[in-house]
């Protein structure tokens, strides 16, 4: 996989993400840095109050039309394909129609949940087989829902653990906001290069997609974001600075039910700091089904 480097991008997009039901989100939060180590900065909604996932993927559009992008949005691009022991077993194990590529994966996400509006995803909750993987809301925990981990995730949480991906309960439950992201991507995927499941010849698309983990990146700051502590102005000047980052104004607040723009804010950040280094870009064989954090170093070539 080629590398790539800062100088090829002009805006870096740091996205935190929600998958909860609506047209807009006061969860969803958009943070923009130019190259260079000026702060990123807050990029509003153009309709009413709050951001809607259709108008983020519009923004991206907007922006790739004029420039090189790398934006990282806040959800999981795709499913664990091993178990434990290193066996092979897909997406969805011992369903005869589960899907060979990531791809394929939000193509299904997408179709079934077409009559969903606004990207929503909970549809798949309902499908006589697939929903069954899943621990849903309203204490549906399916049989065959696992605690499956991706390598990335494996590789993460000596820092900081995500949160299983078939997990869509609870305030760290990924997996809503997942299921909203496939579709997403599945929109995007015509026109974006999305890393690291795209070939080379998508590179030169002017829209680069990457997963990214804001709670990660504040941990790698010596940050536990916890009781709101990534919101605190301090510790976001000083994740900031560990990013190569100038610091928020005094009069900075991170607005959003759970400090959402302190997330977008810092993954721009670090979006510039890590696309800068090379060995951010190389990932495992597996990263090309599962995904990759962008950020978390491979420990394999």
């Amino acid at each position: 996989m080629a590398h790539l480097v800062e100088h090829e991008f002009e805006l870096f997009v740091g996205v935190d993400w929600s998958g909860a039901k609506g047209p807009r989100q006061p969860g969803l939060s958009v943070f923009a840095a130019s190259p260079g180590n000026s702060v990123p900065e807050r990029i509003f909604p153009p309709d009413g109050r709050y951001w809607s996932r259709l108008a983020i993927l519009d923004y991206l559009r907007f922006q790739a039309a004029k420039k090189r992008v790398l934006a990282g949005i806040d959800f999981a691009f795709a499913y664990p394909v091993s178990d434990g022991d290193g066996s092979l077993c897909g997406y969805f194990p011992g369903y005869p129609h589960s899907p060979e590529t990531a791809h394929d994966l939000w193509t299904l996400i997408d179709r079934l949940n077409a009559d969903r509006p606004d990207l929503y995803g909970g549809g798949i909750w309902d499908h006589p087989q697939l929903g069954a993987y899943y621990n849903a809301p309203g204490g549906r925990r399916g049989t065959a829902f696992a605690s499956r981990r991706r390598l990335a995730e494996q590789v993460a949480r000596e820092v900081r653990s995500p949160s299983p991906t078939f997990n869509c309960v609870g305030p760290a439950g990924v997996g809503t906001g997942s299921l909203a992201g496939m579709r997403a991507l599945h929109q995007l995927s015509s026109f974006a290069h999305i890393w690291p499941f795209d070939d080379p010849d998508t590179e030169s698309r002017p829209l680069h997609l990457v997963e990214i983990f804001p709670s990660y990146y504040f941990a790698l700051a010596g940050i536990k974001p916890v009781n709101g502590a990534h919101g605190e102005r301090e510790n976001i000047n000083r994740a900031l600075a560990c990013f190569g980052s100038d610091s928020v104004s005094a009069d900075f607040k991170a607005n959003g039910p759970d400090h959402d723009e302190a997330d977008a804010l810092i993954s721009a950040a670090a979006l510039r700091w890590f696309s800068a280094q090379s060995d951010f870009w190389s990932v495992p064989a597996d990263a090309r089904a599962e995904g990759w954090i962008f950020g978390v170093k491979s420990v394999t070539p």
